[in-house]
């Protein structure tokens, strides 16, 4: 079976989205950073890729205007923002990323004054093509990045590499269309259905699900479970030797508490510290387990998104947008 040319670049979309990402979660995991060099390369593939797309259904140059207006946005969170402080003093950076800024704003604007008689509603239910429609395809990346950006500065997204990937997912897959959806029809067949980089995002909190299943199976295997208390903390946290978690990106969990008595017993917490420990404290509470003789603590592992994120690609690549899979169970076709 021939391919076609979208359906060509979709699957490249794809490709790249599983190297790029699955690279970004591999740092992550390993150093709990990802470079922001990272970005600066995997994001050349998705602007080409997106280039080829635009090009293939004769954009004109208010949309590829428009879609650099998302990409400057997005760079501030690689790059910084431009300050006029620094355009003054003659920064060759920022006054070429300010112009970045003004050429893509101006595209955007004679692209809304060019297509505002196009309705986006008409759009989202598919009932309008051509260039208006390319158009607010395109001019929607900008808001989504909007909201991860906000997302992040609330700190309602922790770390930078997760909203810095989730920024790219968006640059790289703006809507449906741009990826195949060969094993499931119920996304494109939806009245309703979030852009990819929130399906992604939806997918990823879907497979934290199956981490307390999984921790409890390896905890039983490996003997850990041994009483109720060890059971309250099997299924969200493991043991490993008491030397090894200075090297280990994991929050103690095991202490020792006076009793009235005067007696010291050890005690292990339920939840990880709100407030993350420093080193000298950590080391402080290592050196009492040890002089106690504890030589097996609980840990509660730090798992960044980015981990969660990359195996969420293959259910959105099989399945497509989970809300579009649920809403028809909950009669909301």
């Amino acid at each position: 079976m021939s391919l076609t040319e979208i359906e060509i670049l979709g699957w490249t979309r794809i490709f790249t989205l599983l190297l790029g990402m699955g690279w970004a979660a591999w740092m992550d995991h390993k150093e709990r950073r990802v470079q922001n060099e990272h970005w600066l390369v995997w994001v050349k593939p998705a602007l080409f890729l997106r280039a080829l797309e635009l090009m293939y259904h004769g954009a004109d140059w208010t949309i590829y205007l428009t879609a650099s207006a998302a990409v400057a946005y997005a760079s501030g969170a690689v790059l910084g923002r431009p300050t006029l402080s620094d355009i003054k003093a003659g920064s060759r950076m920022d006054q070429s990323v300010a112009l970045w800024y003004l050429i893509s704003f101006i595209g955007l604007i004679f692209g809304a004054v060019n297509y505002q008689s196009v309705n986006p509603i008409d759009v989202i239910l598919g009932n309008e093509t051509g260039l208006g429609a390319l158009w607010w395809s395109t001019f929607a990346v900008l808001p989504f990045i909007l909201l991860i950006d906000v997302a992040w500065r609330l700190r309602m997204l922790h770390g930078g590499a997760d909203a810095k990937a989730l920024m790219w997912v968006a640059l790289l897959i703006p809507n449906w269309s741009s990826m195949p959806l060969s094993f499931s029809s119920a996304t494109s067949e939806a009245l309703f259905s979030l852009p990819p980089v929130f399906s992604l995002l939806m997918w990823g909190g879907l497979s934290f699900l199956a981490i307390p299943f999984i921790l409890l199976t390896l905890n039983i295997i490996r003997g850990h479970v041994r009483n109720f208390g060890d059971l309250l903390l099997a299924w969200h946290a493991s043991k490993m030797p008491r030397e090894d978690v200075l090297n280990r990106h994991v929050w103690l969990l095991s202490t020792l508490i006076e009793k009235p008595d005067g007696s010291v017993e050890v005690y292990h917490k339920t939840r990880a510290p709100r407030k993350t420990p420093s080193d000298s404290e950590l080391r402080a509470a290592l050196s009492e387990l040890k002089e106690a003789g504890v030589e097996q603590v609980w840990v509660s592992q730090k798992l960044p998104l980015l981990v969660f994120l990359f195996p969420a690609i293959l259910p959105m690549v099989f399945l497509g947008d989970p809300m579009a899979l649920i809403m028809p169970w909950l009669g909301l076709e």
